[in-house]
């Protein structure tokens, strides 16, 4: 055996056994595998005792919706941030963390080969208890999450059986994660933040017991993707309690449609707000502190019915409002 398999058999078996039991979770997102937003998130995964891969574009690929196709040899200009060099192989890894992993496609190809390939050495061969993409830099909301590589993502994850989360951050830009540590950057204390907001939301989701999916205490219903925004990170919306998680729709719903499921927060209208108004609001009003929450249909990328909404209601708790 080469000297380098001998160094990747021993992290692996290393990080085998120190996450053995915890909830294994496999990230994807649209802006890259080396982007700020995504290390930062995996970092507050790991810090709290989950066994993370990560499974992400070796380039930007933001705007490429469910875009798929077989990965390929990175082209002249390499991996984003120089974290590859030019001709290197279509799927690779960190050299000293084989748990990060670039793949050279879409965000849907990426989680896909996580899914498939990535992750199963990690995760005792098994899948993973739930895909989380993101923190995308910049917001997801409305018709926008069509095009959005980052639910591209997350919808492939539901498609292929595995639920998912989609995190989108209203501000920042895309930085290296090598530039985490400069605290004079909007951009990364922006990852910071979406990092930890996104971390206590995923605690919030399994905090209950739950089964395997299409179980019937499944963590989320067959084929749902939850669709999770946050808006800019100033003042006190930059942390809970004071930013809070409202449940809304994607779209707006139609003329006689079905009502949706009872808004946690409160309100006496038959359908839910609309997730695009609530963020744009929380980013331009001082007072005003909302992410939030949409349940979709991985499929469609709309909103479901109320008994499904009903179903992420009761399993995120007093965690909505």
């Amino acid at each position: 055996m080469a000297p380098s398999s001998l160094f990747y058999l021993a992290i692996l078996l290393s990080q085998c056994a120190s996450s053995l039991g915890a909830t294994k979770i496999l990230q994807s997102n649209d802006d890259g595998w080396a982007v700020s937003n995504i290390r930062a998130l995996n970092t507050a995964l790991r810090d709290a005792g989950y066994n993370v891969v990560l499974s992400a574009p070796a380039t930007d690929q933001s705007g490429t919706g469910s875009s798929d196709s077989p990965p390929t040899t990175v082209g002249k200009n390499g991996c984003e941030y120089n974290s590859c060099p030019a001709g290197s192989p279509s799927t690779g890894f960190n050299a000293s963390d084989p748990t990060l992993n670039y793949v050279n496609s879409y965000p849907a190809t990426s989680v896909r080969f996580g899914i498939q390939h990535a992750a199963p050495p990690f995760f005792n061969g098994t899948g993973p208890d739930l895909v989380v993409a993101g923190p995308n830099v910049g917001s997801n909301a409305g018709s926008t999450v069509l095009i959005s590589g980052t639910v591209g993502a997350s919808s492939e994850a539901a498609k292929e059986g595995f639920p998912s989360i989609a995190f989108s951050g209203s501000s920042g830009s895309e930085e290296s994660y090598a530039d985490l540590g400069e605290t004079s950057k909007s951009a990364t204390t922006a990852a910071t933040v979406y990092a930890q907001l996104s971390l206590e939301f995923v605690q919030a989701l399994l905090a209950k017991p739950f089964g395997t999916p299409g179980s019937s205490n499944a963590l989320l219903p067959p084929n749902i993707t939850l669709n999770v925004n946050f808006p800019e990170p100033k003042g006190s919306c930059a942390a809970t309690p004071s930013l809070k998680f409202m449940l809304t729709r994607i779209n707006k719903a139609a003329k006689g449609a079905p009502a949706d499921v009872a808004n946690p927060c409160g309100g006496d209208s038959e359908y839910l707000s609309l997730e695009d108004n609530v963020i744009n609001e929380s980013s331009t009003k001082a007072a005003t502190c909302w992410a939030t929450v949409s349940v979709m249909n991985a499929t469609t990328k709309g909103d479901v019915d109320a008994a499904t909404q009903a179903i992420v209601v009761e399993r995120l708790g007093s965690f909505l409002c």
